[in-house]
């Protein structure tokens, strides 16, 4: 996790960010981001989650708090560097965080990619990339922030099958990360099935979904609209949690409630500030899949 400063909403991705509100950007927002993401960080803590909390105290990026988007981690050990499509978010990337890495885990190779940002090419990480981790699958939804033939890339280097689909809100807008609408953890997945217009695209993806043997959650877009789908399945103390915020909560109906906790213990917190910059608590974390070092 990344702790802003100096959070404030993002010009340069409100053209295809369509979940993004007009904030008046001042210290109070900037306090209050400070604050949520302290407050996430100290959840995810007592429930037993190992948290790496980064400091961003220059503010160079209004989106620091979302660092899933610059790079990803893997079981292997490698780290891969992920190119930005908005170029103020490109100083997001920080050596001092790899180093971080590289002192608590196993990291066996740094994987840059973000020179294809000079092609017009880009990979927002698993913003963009929802990473099937225990069949070996990487879901995608087509946007701006998502070119083809690097995500083809991508998934060659890391040993994963592609799984490209399309994904529009109601006005025909494509939605512009993944992980908006799609969550696909040990246990449970949730998904905006109805946002995938193709009948034979949706069709297939819920029967994989629901081969896998998790709960699958169907979400509306209205639902999607208020974050419910931008979650993310951790192992706590005791047992798996899905963290999500509290206006994803607050969207759930109580059967969908109940069937994500018949496995999985649901932890929320409020990120309503955050939130204003399309991003909600799955944005908020980078996962680290990486083997931790014996001698940390």
């Amino acid at each position: 996790m990344v702790r802003p400063h100096r959070f404030r909403v993002n010009p340069e991705t409100a053209a295809d960010n369509a979940f993004q509100r007009s904030v008046v950007d001042d210290e109070s927002l900037a306090a209050g981001a400070y604050q949520e993401s302290t407050r996430l960080a100290e959840k995810l803590t007592e429930a037993g989650v190992a948290v790496v909390l980064i400091e961003d105290e220059l503010g160079l990026s209004p989106d620091s708090v979302f660092p899933n988007n610059w790079f990803t981690t893997h079981p292997d050990g490698r780290i891969v560097l992920c190119p930005m499509f908005a170029p103020n978010r490109r100083q997001e990337r920080r050596d001092d965080v790899v180093t971080q890495l590289r002192a608590r885990f196993q990291v066996s190779e740094v994987l840059d990619l973000s020179a294809a940002e000079q092609r017009g090419e880009f990979l927002e990480g698993t913003g963009s990339v929802v990473i099937d981790h225990e069949r070996g699958l990487a879901y995608a939804c087509r946007s701006n922030r998502l070119s083809p033939g690097l995500f083809r890339q991508y998934c060659r280097l890391l040993g994963l099958k592609p799984v490209q689909f399309d994904a529009v809100d109601r006005r025909g807008t494509p939605v512009f990360h993944t992980n908006i609408m799609l969550s696909v953890g040990p246990n449970v997945v949730l998904i905006g099935a109805e946002m995938i217009r193709e009948r034979s695209q949706r069709d297939w993806l819920l029967g994989s979904l629901r081969d896998s043997g998790r709960t699958v959650v169907e979400l509306t877009e209205e639902q999607v609209t208020r974050f419910a789908g931008n979650a993310l399945e951790l192992s706590g103390a005791e047992g798996p949690l899905l963290a999500m915020s509290a206006t994803a909560l607050a969207a759930l109906r109580p059967d969908q409630v109940e069937a994500i906790s018949g496995t999985t213990r649901i932890l929320t917190a409020d990120v309503s500030t955050i939130e204003a910059s399309g991003g909600s608590v799955r944005c908020m974390l980078a996962g680290i899949h990486l083997p931790p070092r014996l001698d940390y």
